[in-house]
């Protein structure tokens, strides 16, 4: 499993987060996503601009923000001169953002233009989401004890990577 610091540090990458579902467990805290309405785990998935899945952070809990849960990955820390794209959560953080509606106000044409290339680019990340979560065990409620989660969660991403491996 590559980690951060095994990434190019040249190459423009692309971050996104996303739920991974399990079930609620009662004794288990911080599970419940408000964003998704359900429980789950937060996976930050970094990839190429060519939607090749590059890296994937530990899990997180589901109540983790994004840009909580990719500041304590330390990933970003690893590329100070090509700083990732994302999307607006993860505003604040030194990364090529969307630029936000000022509020009561709209934004000039340059501005949607600019949001409109941004959101261009980060769509291929949406696409090595949804190729990750092709595997049944990510996208429906996982019902097995939640400490053999994430070790499941590994070996999704292990086939995943190593099938990228040949194209």
């Amino acid at each position: 499993m590559p980690t951060a610091d095994d990434l190019d540090q040249d190459q423009t990458l692309i971050v996104d987060g996303t739920l991974v579902p399990c079930w609620g467990w009662k004794d288990q805290q911080g599970l419940h996503s408000g964003k998704h309405l359900r429980t789950g785990l937060n996976l930050q998935v970094a990839c190429t601009l060519t939607g090749r899945l590059v890296w994937v952070s530990d899990p997180a809990p589901g109540s983790t923000h994004d840009a909580k849960a990719i500041q304590s990955t330390g990933f970003l820390e690893n590329f100070p001169d090509t700083p990732p794209l994302g999307d607006k959560g993860y505003t604040g953080l030194g990364m090529t953002t969307p630029i936000r509606k000022p509020p009561g106000g709209g934004l000039t044409g340059w501005q949607k233009q600019y949001n409109h290339a941004i959101n261009s680019l980060r769509a291929s990340a949406e696409r090595a989401i949804a190729h990750l979560k092709t595997r049944r065990i990510l996208h429906i409620g996982y019902r097995r004890p939640l400490d053999s989660f994430p070790q499941n969660i590994t070996a999704v991403i292990a086939l995943e990577l190593y099938k990228n491996s040949f194209e």
